[in-house]
């Protein structure tokens, strides 16, 4: 099976791994994994005055403070993952991925919201939900 496994470094994310650290079946070889971090846009107006490799250190930097917690776990649990940084919001991101890639699933950390919360702060996961035909696992 084809796994996007879309992280942030938050709580939710460290406690989907635990998730899929308990779960035998998600572990060996039988799955392929794609690591997905989304890494916040600079404001147009910021980086139109930055150097392009400056820019792009900083893409690089801001990935690996959270890829590189989430590569660390995969190792022990030798699970065989790519690990792919892209910029731009998150949803359209994971959507755009997700489509590009063609996944049989995702399985993504949600900090679990209300219906009432995900309408005034919005939510990755409900976005994700809402606009991808590939099945949600959402842990929580």
């Amino acid at each position: 099976m084809k796994i996007l496994v879309p992280v942030d470094g938050s709580p939710y994310t460290k406690r989907m791994l635990a998730y899929l650290a308990a779960h035998d079946e998600w572990l060996g070889g039988l799955h392929q994994y794609t690591v997905l971090h989304s890494v916040p846009a600079v404001p147009p107006r910021a980086a139109a005055v930055l150097d392009k490799d400056v820019l792009k250190s900083y893409y690089d930097d801001e990935a690996e403070k959270v890829l590189k917690t989430v590569r660390t776990f995969f190792g022990k649990q030798k699970i065989a993952a790519e690990f792919v940084a892209k910029v731009g919001p998150a949803a359209d991101t994971i959507v755009s991925v997700l489509k590009k890639g063609k996944y049989d699933l995702v399985i993504m950390g949600s900090h679990g919201h209300s219906s009432l919360g995900n309408l005034v702060l919005g939510s990755v996961a409900t976005k994700v939900m809402a606009h991808s035909e590939t099945p949600v696992l959402l842990v929580r």
